[in-house]
């Protein structure tokens, strides 16, 4: 597998991971250490706590489709399309006027940038499923 595909495979699952715990750990703190989130509504520990076990289980699955090739094209897949489907919110909430565009910029890093990331492994999976498939059934 190229370096590049590993190596944001790698970095995606464990800031996902990273950020789960996180939010897991301590809601509150994570709710003012993040930009923008306290201006998108009131502290919800529960709301938070639930959004970081997601987090979780989308870090687990893009460091775990590193190391299981035949399983990556879903490993990879379904976590990418929520991240696409909470970058397409965010994106839709500047389009209706709830939010301010001034938060495309801010909310790249850590909304967009996943999701463009996700998308790019997925593409990959997707391309090579089928050379995988024909590696593993040679064994």
């Amino acid at each position: 597998m190229p370096k590049l595909v590993v190596t944001l495979a790698g970095l995606l699952g464990a800031a996902m991971f990273a950020n789960g715990v996180f939010m897991l750990v301590d809601p509150e703190a994570w709710y003012f250490a993040v930009p923008g989130v306290a201006a998108a509504g009131l502290f919800n520990q529960h709301f938070i706590r639930d959004i970081g076990i997601i987090e979780l289980f989308i870090g687990t699955a893009y460091a775990v489709g590193i190391w299981k090739p035949t399983q990556r094209l879903g490993l990879w897949g379904i976590p990418t399309l929520w991240l696409t489907a909470h970058a397409i919110f965010h994106l839709w909430e500047v389009a209706v006027g709830i939010c301010a565009p001034s938060v495309i910029p801010r909310d790249f890093p850590a909304v967009t940038l996943p999701a463009l990331i996700g998308i790019g492994l997925t593409v990959w999976a997707w391309s090579n499923r089928t050379r995988l498939t024909a590696n593993i059934s040679t064994y």
